[in-house]
């Protein structure tokens, strides 16, 4: 990654082995801890720079076990197995000798085969017809991102729908790159926000995504928006899922499904 502060978030020192090490930023801050999507652009872009990585990011699980401290934690990247055209990694974050994070991911080498997105671009009007917002701006990671709610943005009255669909782009504007893409795809506030319209305890519990970009699709896209949307699926029992889509124009730049847990108000 390129620029502050994402690249000192996302940035590590190399260490013995299959370690490396990070630090926490404060620009990524949560509620609680850092924000889910940089600690997840940063396992990318530490499996990019391992000497041993083959090809491009595939996909990506990381299972958050344990609140993130600030300040320094460690990077324990395992490639398992590596085939001929793709690559398998199985990771674990540590602060203190404790685990915080696990996960997989799944690098892979970018061939020329038959291709088709059955899928399509939610409607929406150009970017700068649609006012930035605020919202959830006093979370610090939040003012790191432009964000044009063309639907569902959070309202008092709570709402039927969980889907929300938005203009997304960092700020400031940088080209767009794994990690970064990694990063924008925990950008979704929790859905059972929008439908109890209010603030509840919620946090990731897992987050996948799947990368369906190649580096010269991301290249092409450049600095502009993509257009970000998300919907839940099923709310219950303290838990729910939200899917997810990340936007290029007509072509799917990533997808990504999550488990969210919450609490009802007291």
């Amino acid at each position: 990654m390129v620029l502050a502060p994402v690249a000192d978030a996302a940035d590590r020192d190399g260490r013995a082995g299959h370690v490396v090490r990070a630090t926490t930023h404060p620009a990524y801050a949560n509620m609680v801890g850092p924000f889910g999507g940089i600690t997840a652009a940063t396992v990318v872009n530490g499996i990019q720079q391992h000497p041993d990585v083959l090809g491009e990011p595939l996909s990506l699980t990381i299972n958050y076990v344990a609140p993130i401290a600030y300040g320094e934690w460690d990077l324990e990247l395992d490639p398992v197995r590596t085939n001929r055209t793709n690559q398998h990694w199985v990771f674990t974050i540590s602060q203190e000798g404790d685990a915080v994070a696990t996960g997989t991911a799944v690098f892979a080498v970018v061939r020329d085969t038959w291709a088709d997105i059955e899928a399509t671009p939610p409607q929406a009007p150009p970017a700068d017809e649609v006012e930035p917002s605020d919202f959830v701006d006093f979370i610090e990671w939040a003012k790191q991102y432009d964000k044009r709610f063309v639907v569902g943005g959070l309202s008092e009255d709570g709402s039927d729908d969980s889907t929300s669909t938005l203009w997304l782009r960092d700020e400031p504007a940088r080209p767009i790159d794994f990690p970064a893409l990694a990063s924008m795809t925990d950008c979704f506030f929790p859905r059972i926000f929008l439908r109890h319209g209010a603030y509840m305890p919620a946090g990731t519990i897992s987050l996948t995504v799947y990368f369906h970009a190649t580096s010269g699709e991301l290249a092409a896209h450049g600095t502009d928006h993509v257009l970000a949307t998300a919907r839940g699926v099923r709310f219950g029992h303290g838990h729910f899922d939200q899917y997810g889509q990340i936007w290029s124009g007509d072509t799917l730049l990533a997808t990504t499904h999550q488990l969210v847990y919450y609490k009802d108000p007291a």
